[in-house]
């Protein structure tokens, strides 16, 4: 099979030729309709997230947003049969921790993400192997195709379940930091809930964006001061603020913009530059009472209300998706990422 190779952090990557995975008793091979181009790949590429222990020995094959076919199974899965339609959440679960128990898999002790970790090659590539296949692939309803798959499979899901962790309510402002893939989603994911989205980036083109997936009011953190700005048009502050960048300005904004007994929601996790530690105003966040909340991937029971929402068409991660792109492209792609030039998703359609 065809794969796209990470050799060397910040060198292209490389297009090789591979032998098909090969699946064990509870594995499953999935054949590769769509696979997004996620800004964590670029990290993985650059050798950031070493801090959380996301850095694989070289070479791997990264991507973690996927949708297929499942093309052969191992002889101990039940739920899974060739011809299925299928996707799975970016963070792979053991299925047998407490936490994977209590079904917040994506806090599993084991967590192992796709593309991130040694021996565990992602979707860029013709085929991909998911271990432990009945608990970690999620069946796609027929009203949902490979390529909206791949956009829910990170950006999107990652996103929503920020909102859900949020405890949004029909009428809350929410004030969003960031209108990439997670922000965007997320936008959209409140709007579909009836709050009141304040979307916020120094970016006016991603801020154009942010209208059409529902924000009603923007903020250009470039042109004013933010939680000024979050504080006036909301009359005292934002019932929610999500986080969807993970540098310390977002994160600290996103704090002072909330109103007392406020909830702010981490997404996005940290570059390199913070290295996982962001100064907080700790007694402001004491005495107004706001909660601090953290906001991983999501899990695997959750998907059945995500995908029901995109059936039913109240979401449509598909309309983020910019551009649907070959295999032979991902460097392209990577090197718009550097210079921030990209807008919505990009997607893997063509792997030969």
């Amino acid at each position: 099979m065809k794969a796209a190779r990470i050799i060397e952090h910040h060198r292209p990557l490389e297009i090789q030729d591979l032998p098909d995975p090969q699946p064990g008793p509870g594995d499953a091979i999935i054949r590769v309709e769509a696979c997004g181009i996620c800004r964590s790949d670029w990290h993985g590429w650059q050798g950031d997230f070493a801090w959380i222990g996301l850095f694989p020995e070289l070479p791997i094959t990264p991507g973690h947003e996927i949708g297929g076919v499942v093309e052969e199974v191992g002889k101990d899965v039940q739920n899974f049969r060739p011809g299925d339609a299928v996707t799975t959440p970016f963070h792979m679960g053991c299925g047998r921790c407490e936490y994977c128990q209590r079904g917040v898999p994506n806090i599993c002790s084991n967590v192992q993400v796709y593309g991130f970790v040694t021996g565990l090659n992602g979707g860029y590539a013709e085929y991909i192997l998911i271990r432990e296949a009945d608990f970690n692939l999620i069946h796609l309803p027929e009203e949902v195709d490979s390529v909206t798959a791949a956009a829910v499979g990170c950006r999107f899901m990652t996103g929503y379940h920020g909102v859900v962790r949020g405890k949004v309510q029909p009428g809350d402002w929410v004030a969003i930091q960031g209108a990439g893939g997670v922000g965007l989603s997320a936008i959209q994911v409140a709007n579909a809930l009836g709050a009141q989205v304040i979307a916020v980036d120094i970016d006016d083109r991603k801020l154009e964006m942010a209208k059409r997936e529902g924000a009603v009011f923007t903020v250009n953190a470039h042109k004013e001061n933010v939680p000024e700005a979050i504080q006036e048009i909301t009359r005292g502050g934002a019932q929610v603020g999500l986080d969807a960048l993970g540098i310390k300005e977002t994160v600290v904004n996103s704090v002072l913009s909330l109103r007392k007994g406020g909830r702010h929601v981490q997404v996005g996790l940290t570059t390199s530059q913070e290295g996982g530690n962001v100064s907080l105003p700790v007694d402001l966040i004491t005495a107004s009472e706001i909660d601090f909340v953290g906001s991983f991937g999501n899990p695997h029971p959750d998907y059945r209300g995500l995908l029901d929402l995109v059936s039913s068409g109240r979401l449509n991660p598909k309309r983020l998706v910019e551009k649907e792109v070959a295999l032979s492209e991902v460097n392209r792609i990577f090197d718009d990422m550097t210079q921030f030039q990209t807008n919505g998703f990009n997607v893997i359609t063509q792997f030969k």
